[in-house]
């Protein structure tokens, strides 16, 4: 399967970016737990009190798609596709 962006196959390109995916995925997972541990308490990051804008609820579950996002991309970058082609 070819990328769409650089027309390489997809394998080649996980392989590729495979350490700036996985920390990306760590700081994902890392401030998306930090963020929730906070808000139990009664604090926020500053930076992401635009997430509390719409509502609590609002703001527990982008914190919660954060963490999930980042154990997503740390799979995906850690996984070898070789043998699936």
């Amino acid at each position: 399967m070819l990328c769409y962006f650089c027309g390489q196959t997809i394998h080649t390109t996980m392989k590729k970016n495979k350490g700036t995916l996985t920390l990306i995925g760590f700081i994902l997972i890392a401030l998306g737990f930090l963020a929730i541990i906070l808000s139990m308490v009664g604090l926020r990051f500053t930076f992401l009190s635009w997430i509390d804008a719409p509502g609590a609820l609002f703001g527990f579950a982008i914190r919660l798609l954060m963490v999930i996002t980042g154990f997503v991309m740390v799979y995906f970058a850690q996984s070898d596709f070789a043998g699936e082609d």
